[in-house]
């Protein structure tokens, strides 16, 4: 038995009709006899036909699909956010193709050659750098993209994203009001920019206190995993040089950080060690100690970006709109205590 798909041309044969008219049964049924309807609909049934709607988006130029490329999809965040674009585009009778670049710029720029060459109605890209000339180029040709959790600095396109650096600011000012003041923080080893922000409002609110030290950690990745490397040396370190409050650069390098805080050292949260995260995903609220973290409205920038995206779509000379969100604490057990002990 061939495993050849079913073609039109094959209903066609079967119903005794031509292509043409099997066409119009299918995207043009009131063109159509009930009696040759039904004779068609009977050979598709019979023949198992699943009509290739990627083909036919491909002859008329235009698609339903909305492509999203995120840097990690195995981080929470962006699953997150994906479900919530999701439940937007098919408000608007649209899907979401998903690509995970793996944080790998090679990755990423073959995801954006596939989804054009699939001619999707726009794309919604976390991206690993600078996306600049590339965004010119899709734009040329008919493609609109919002940048998602970046600011495009040169408003090439339309972006949703957070303000973290007033997030960076939020978590460390929190420590430091819990009376902590020997801070590290722990970021990725890699350069990026959401990382660089957080850092840079930390070392503001640091800046602000007289006293207080900020040392950076880097991290091999931004991983749970990741984070345990990082824990386990500073759980190691002597007495005098631990510090009394982590903030980590996005919640699973927390979950990382006090799994090895707990177990190495057997250290106790927020007594000793005072831990805030950021992002503040699912996991925030189960971890043994529940993780204070930074939060940010994932569900709402999915359905923004979207948003933003079939604006451009339905007018390509609307304005560019850079929609910046405020990022907010989330108190809980890996720093409240302190807090209430300081108050």
């Amino acid at each position: 038995m061939s495993s050849r798909p079913v073609s039109i041309k094959d209903v066609a044969d079967r119903a005794g009709v031509a292509v043409g008219t099997v066409s119009n049964v299918l995207n043009h049924p009131a063109r159509v006899s009930d009696t040759t309807r039904s004779r068609v609909q009977s050979a598709i049934d019979e023949l198992g036909f699943v009509r290739n709607d990627a083909a036919r988006q491909l002859r008329a130029g235009q698609s339903r699909t909305i492509g999203l490329i995120v840097l990690d999809v195995g981080n929470p965040f962006f699953s997150s956010l994906a479900r919530a674009a999701e439940d937007c585009a098919a408000e608007n009778g649209s899907t979401v193709v998903l690509g995970d670049s793996g944080q790998d710029p090679g990755r990423e720029a073959r995801y954006l050659d596939v989804f054009e060459q699939q001619r999707v109605q726009g794309m919604l890209v976390s991206p690993v750098g600078d996306l600049g000339v590339r965004i010119d180029e899709l734009r040329g040709r008919g493609t609109p993209v919002v940048l998602v959790d970046r600011v495009d600095p040169q408003a090439r396109c339309s972006s949703v994203s957070v303000d973290d650096v007033a997030g960076g600011y939020l978590a460390v000012r929190h420590l430091l009001d819990a009376g902590r003041r020997r801070i590290v923080f722990v970021g990725a080893r890699a350069g990026y920019r959401q990382v660089t922000d957080r850092l840079t409002g930390a070392r503001q609110a640091v800046g602000e206190c007289a006293g207080a030290v900020l040392e950076v950690l880097e991290a091999e990745d931004m991983t749970v995993l990741a984070g345990r490397e990082v824990g386990e040396v500073v759980a190691r370190r002597s007495p005098a040089e631990l510090p009394d409050g982590i903030f980590c650069a996005n919640d699973l390098l927390a979950i990382g950080v006090m799994q090895a805080a707990l177990l190495i050292r057997d250290l106790r949260v927020p007594e000793d060690l005072a831990l805030i995260g950021y992002d503040d995903i699912d996991f925030a609220t189960s971890t043994v100690v529940p993780l204070t973290s930074v939060r940010k409205p994932t569900e709402l920038m999915g359905r923004t970006a979207v948003e933003l995206l079939l604006e451009q779509i339905e007018d390509p000379d609307s304005p560019r709109r850079q929609v910046v969100f405020h990022p907010e604490l989330v108190e809980r057990g890996s720093t409240t205590a302190l807090i209430t002990a300081a108050g």
